[in-house]
């Protein structure tokens, strides 16, 4: 199993209290790749969200990325995602950006895409729609053309329902063989069947627990056996995210998990994310979680809802979502914790965890895209 991490731009309730709250996330939250790209995270992903205050404040993720991949030596980027609707982000500006990306990265750029996961952020961009529905046939209509578009000389061109190009040559075109691996963000266990039909990768942002992760990765490596891969070849992986704390202690890992105001930013995720589903207990907003005390905190490592502790018990726990047949364990550190304690997160889970469990030196998805480029 590789190792990622995972970057938004939460602000919380910083802004409150500090005007340069904003900023410091931002530059914040682009330290803790570059220390996990020293560290041997194979994977950084950043989101691209719009209007969601205190969530997400990474809107230009392109940017984003584009100064990553200066920053850091062998870590993957990836977007996490790009929305390729064409009332967000018209889709061939999203394949543009992709090369541009690879290019950049030298080779180290995955492309996520997805429909968005809120009827407050993506309904923004569409006037009149009320159903979050409507985005499904956009996407769909979409996904398959990104190749194209990077492997022609001149792109054949498309009409479609929702947008339409005259042939044109797409450039850059992505840098070495073949492509970026493409990978599709899940809201649903439905959609992990779908993307491995299309021979996606899944961004897996809505598994909460290791024993629901089992038999939805199950799903997925029974359909992706049948794949009919949009892109150039197949991307068998299955990546999921989880909150984690690493301390020199568990008593430590526990109150630093208990300082974070975890219960506010899983409140205001299902604020955002109504397409999700929600789990039982979790308030409507404005109404939040009650605050994470210590049992709270020592129940949530129990039933495996998060990973906190010392070296030795993140192994475990990290084994655990091995076990459950995950290619790649994303970890949302930046949670509201401090710059010292997240910093500290990955450098132990770098020296004590990867190296236990991620042996393998080539990115899965690299050797996937050199098979496909011989």
């Amino acid at each position: 199993m590789e190792f990622g991490i995972f970057v938004q731009g939460y602000v919380g309730k910083r802004a409150e209290t500090d005007p340069e709250a904003e900023h410091k996330a931002l530059m914040e939250e682009t330290e803790y790749v570059i220390q996990a790209d020293k560290s041997g995270f194979k994977y950084a992903w950043a989101s691209e969200h719009h209007f969601l205050d205190e969530y997400s404040h990474i809107s230009a993720n392109d940017v984003y990325l584009g100064y990553l991949a200066h920053a850091t030596e062998r870590i993957h980027l990836g977007s996490g995602i790009f929305n390729p609707l064409a009332p967000v982000n018209h889709p061939v500006k999203v394949a543009e950006k992709v090369a541009m990306l690879d290019h950049l990265s030298g080779g180290r750029f995955e492309f996520g895409s997805g429909r968005g996961a809120g009827s407050h952020e993506i309904l923004g961009f569409m006037p009149g729609i009320t159903d979050m529905n409507h985005t499904k046939e956009i996407w769909e209509e979409t996904i398959a053309e990104f190749p194209k578009m990077w492997l022609q000389d001149e792109y054949v061109g498309f009409q479609g329902k929702h947008w339409s190009l005259p042939p044109r040559k797409i450039l850059p075109k992505p840098y070495g063989a073949s492509h970026p691996a493409m990978w599709y963000a899940a809201g649903s266990p439905s959609s992990y069947a779908m993307a491995a039909k299309k021979g996606l990768g899944v961004l897996g942002f809505s598994v909460q627990k290791v024993s629901d992760m089992e038999w939805v990765v199950e799903s997925y490596k029974t359909a992706i056996k049948e794949a009919k891969a949009v892109g150039d070849f197949v991307n068998d992986n299955v990546m999921v995210t989880s909150t984690a704390i690493c301390a020199e202690t568990h008593d430590k890992a526990v109150e630093i998990a208990v300082s974070g105001g975890l219960n506010y930013l899983q409140s205001l995720l299902f604020r955002y994310h109504d397409t999700f589903p929600r789990p039982e207990g979790i308030p409507e907003w404005p109404e939040l979680l009650p605050e994470y005390s210590a049992e709270i905190i020592e129940l949530l490592i129990q039933e495996e809802l998060m990973i906190c502790g010392d070296p030795s018990e993140v192994l475990a726990q990290c084994k655990r979502w091995e076990q459950s047949g995950a290619d790649q364990l994303s970890f949302g550190i930046p949670i509201g914790i401090s710059y010292e304690d997240t910093m500290n997160s990955i450098k132990l889970i770098g020296e004590h965890v990867i190296p236990k469990i991620d042996t393998d030196p080539v990115h899965r998805t690299t050797r996937f895209r050199q098979a496909a480029g011989q």
